[in-house]
């Protein structure tokens, strides 16, 4: 019967991956014999097995080592990544890899070569420039034809997720949604995560939707911009419409937000204030100009704060700087997502699971939702690396300014900042 010898390497034990990879092999009619094991002796040495796995025919030995690949066995005997021509601009060609989220390499002419900008749902174009090869993650629409893409995965290795070390700021996390612990604590290690973030000189992402500034939370979103702990922002529409409704109008869906009750023609502010920025010639001429004073868009601008606005269907106006080309709202996230440590995702079902589309799963990922759904269908998704938090946003913003040594803004004022975390 056919078999093949593959490697694993790593903190395999600990993390359960030598227990993944064996079960994985019986579960596809495989078997396998354990040829070497060596356990690291530290916490910080690596464990490796030499795994030869057997199955009842070639095409099952082939699909049984594309699974546990994903787990980052690989084969003994590397051969180099197989790669076919794209016959069409936007069109892989057939059996092409599909990438993870997982830190990816091909082996090409005799060494493993990183894959740049993995994301998962992709796939792997490979190039060479003066006999240096490279290869990268490339979504389909930019596919052009004669691409050199890889297929199969032969040549191809993953790196599984590593353990969560004790010190880990959720190495209390024992599972990826969290709706029973003691919620300080887990916003206690956003903020900790946070600060190592910044410490790294990493940049901070934070995914928002329009229920900030439903609930009053949007000051407490302002203060972090305002005090340097927001480095990127992607949110919709909602979030900037709203968010300027309430500066402007001190409303948001037509409910004050200082008494809670509808005003008259409240309804109609929403779009008021989409007229006065398009009329202003967008959100950044707004602030030049005196239109907009205060809110989050103004910190955002204030602050040198990425934004990138992505459209809907459902939008009114937009705001000018909206994109609403969904493939081109996905290019800009991309972009701003590089140097990105860590995401906060806050609010939003569409928008935390289009970002999670996009990040490698090294990048610490939080998502903070009052549905447990959304979080779970985030790591439905593909991002395995999140960690759930089901509360209310407004309760974790301001948990999250006090944990970051903030003073906490009254309703309606303009924040005061104090701390400054780049200083």
């Amino acid at each position: 019967m056919p078999s093949e010898s593959v490697h694993l390497v790593g903190h395999i034990i600990d993390s359960l991956t030598l227990s993944k990879v064996l079960d994985t092999v019986l579960m596809h009619d495989g078997s396998y014999e354990v040829a070497r094991f060596q356990m690291g002796r530290t916490k910080e040495e690596p464990s490796s097995a030499e795994i030869v796995v057997t199955a009842g025919d070639a095409d099952t030995l082939e699909r049984i080592l594309h699974e546990i690949g994903r787990h980052g066995a690989v084969r003994v005997s590397p051969q180099d990544a197989r790669r076919v021509a794209a016959p069409a601009n936007g069109v892989f060609p057939d059996g092409f890899y599909s990438t993870t989220n997982l830190d990816t390499a091909v082996y090409l002419r005799g060494r493993w070569i990183a894959v740049e900008d993995i994301e998962m749902d992709c796939g792997i174009v490979c190039t060479s420039d003066g006999g240096s090869d490279r290869a990268r993650c490339i979504p389909i629409g930019d596919v052009r034809v004669g691409d050199r893409i890889v297929v199969g995965d032969t040549g191809v290795r993953v790196t599984p997720l590593p353990r969560v070390e004790p010190d880990s700021a959720f190495h209390f996390m024992g599972s990826g949604v969290s709706s029973e612990r003691p919620k300080e604590i887990v916003v206690a290690a956003v903020a900790r995560a946070m600060q190592e973030s910044r410490a790294r000189q990493e940049r901070i992402l934070f995914v928002g939707g329009p229920a900030i500034v439903h609930t009053g939370a949007g000051r407490c979103l302002e203060q972090l911009i305002r005090a340097g702990w927001i480095d990127v922002l992607f949110a919709g529409n909602a979030l900037a419409t709203h968010d300027i409704e309430s500066a402007l109008y001190g409303t948001s869906l037509g409910v004050n937000l200082s008494t809670g009750i509808s005003d008259a023609h409240g309804h109609e502010h929403h779009l008021r204030a989409i007229n006065a920025i398009r009329a202003a010639g967008g959100i950044q001429a707004a602030v030049r100009n005196g239109t907009l004073t205060r809110g989050v868009m103004h910190a955002c601008v204030q602050a040198g704060v990425e934004v990138v606005l992505a459209g809907s269907i459902r939008d009114d106006g937009p705001m000018p700087e909206v994109i609403t080309d969904t493939l081109e709202a996905q290019k800009a996230m991309r972009a701003a997502i590089r140097g990105v440590g860590i995401a906060v995702m806050v609010a939003t079902t569409l928008h935390s699971v289009a970002t999670g589309n996009l990040l490698r799963a090294s990048i610490t990922t939080i998502c903070v939702d009052s549905d447990a759904d959304t979080v779970i269908k985030l790591l439905d998704r593909g991002t395995h690396q999140a960690y759930g938090l089901v509360t209310d946003c407004e309760f974790f913003l301001k948990e999250l300014t006090t944990q970051l040594g903030l003073p906490q803004p009254e309703m309606g004022s303009r924040p005061t900042i104090a701390t400054n975390p780049t200083s």
